[in-house]
């Protein structure tokens, strides 16, 4: 297993999840000013012109930042791009993206042939993430740098498939960057990530409930306040099926344990949702591993209490 340079000098093994709304660029900029990817969705810079001032304003930060602090770890940031039809964006977004050359891309769906070679264009390192082998393949034949296996639990749009059955088999034939996303909140998780077989974990939820975060206060509380019998997985909102917070469905006037399903075909990142309610900005996102938060600090302390529950476990384990 190996990593581009680009992934090797980070504080810890972490890629920040792109979250709609909730990821903005003072959440990405404290991220890796902490050392961690931060990552954003390029739909989250509204109107359209917002996406270049954005980041214009994550590279000059971050380039200010590391030489004002040269032995620190700044980590790279990253752009989500989501990949459907009814994103009448994607392919200006991909121009603004590969004038600035941003790092890193994600992508999320399926992504045309030209995203993968618009990225590849400047040398930059495109992620690309699956729910199933399929989708994983097909990624990798059409030039993906590296992967991110979505596994059961995992906030917002997530997989049905365990970690411990998705990481070893995109392993089994993938030796390049893997990423595994799915109720990883704490340090250790962090850890057993790696120990399945991927190189990085992939962090969203945990990040919601921090100061820096665009996200409403009402939404940092529910997140400390539940845990995971408090998540719903529903088609419903997006026409794909998520993980979400039954309180913010409750409160939207809807019962979150009989909710129909959606038609995927209907899905729109337009108006971001199939029902009345909107999502992400009624209907709330969370992981899985929601229960393993109870505070709501800054990124640098999240870091650094990641960090300390990651070494704590490899000496747990050597021990």
């Amino acid at each position: 297993m190996s990593l581009p340079p680009i992934l090797q000098n980070l504080e810890l093994p972490i890629i920040c999840a792109p979250m709609f709304i909730v990821s903005g660029p003072e959440l990405v900029i404290a991220q890796c000013k902490a050392g961690v990817v931060g990552s954003f969705p390029a739909l989250n810079a509204r109107p359209a012109e917002m996406l270049e001032k954005w980041i214009i304003q994550i590279k000059t930060e971050l380039a200010e930042y590391q030489a004002a602090n040269p032995d620190k770890k700044v980590a790279p940031f990253a752009v989500n791009q989501i990949c459907h039809p009814s994103n009448n964006r994607l392919m200006e977004d991909m121009k603004v993206c590969v004038k600035h050359e941003v790092p890193i891309i994600i992508t999320s769906l399926q992504a045309p042939q030209e995203i993968f070679d618009a990225v590849r264009s400047y040398g930059g390192t495109i992620l690309h993430d699956v729910v199933n082998i399929r989708h994983t393949k097909k990624a990798l034949k059409q030039g993906a740098s590296g992967i991110i296996a979505v596994c059961a639990g995992a906030g917002g749009h997530a997989g049905t498939l365990s970690p411990f059955a998705l990481v070893p088999e995109i392993r089994s034939f993938h030796d390049g960057p893997l990423l595994c996303s799915g109720s990883i909140a704490t340090g250790g998780a962090v850890l057993a990530a790696q120990a399945a077989g991927a190189d990085l974990a992939y962090i969203g939820t945990r990040f919601i409930a921090s100061q820096e975060a665009n996200a409403q206060q009402a939404y940092k509380d529910m997140i400390v306040e539940s845990s995971a019998n408090d998540i719903v997985y529903s088609s419903l909102f997006t026409g794909v099926s998520g993980n979400y917070l039954k309180p913010s469905i409750a409160k939207a006037g809807m019962d979150p344990d009989n909710l129909p399903e959606a038609d995927k075909s209907k899905m729109n990142f337009g108006s971001g949702s199939a029902s009345d309610a909107k999502a992400w900005k009624d209907i709330w996102g969370s992981g899985q591993g929601v229960g393993s938060i109870h505070s709501a600090p800054s990124v640098a302390e999240i870091v650094d209490q990641l960090k300390e529950e990651y070494l704590a476990a490899k000496q747990r384990i050597c021990d």
